[in-house]
């Protein structure tokens, strides 16, 4: 089952996210949001009480608007790692 919280306010790169009570994503847990079919990815930065995470964005936020759903991956974000990426630089 997907733990599905939602979009209650946005400040730049910064997004609160409401979640059903007592189903908190972790601290730096990764959230993905469907935004007008493109998916972008914020980080849980802190709890900040009433069962609603601070997140910050990987990417613009331009076009995101409350009640839209977001959903709690489960784990952090990931990097892909192994020969193809040797020598890449990642611009985080």
């Amino acid at each position: 089952m997907q733990n599905i919280g939602k979009i209650v306010q946005i400040i730049g790169a910064v997004v609160d996210i409401s979640f059903p009570k007592n189903s908190l994503p972790r601290l730096l847990n990764a959230i993905e949001i469907d935004n007008h079919g493109t998916k972008l990815t914020v980080e849980v930065a802190q709890h900040i009480g009433d069962d609603v995470v601070r997140c910050i964005a990987m990417s613009t936020t331009d076009g995101l608007v409350r009640g839209m759903d977001a959903i709690d991956t489960g784990s952090p974000i990931k990097v892909p790692v192994g020969r193809e990426t040797l020598g890449r630089i990642f611009n985080l």
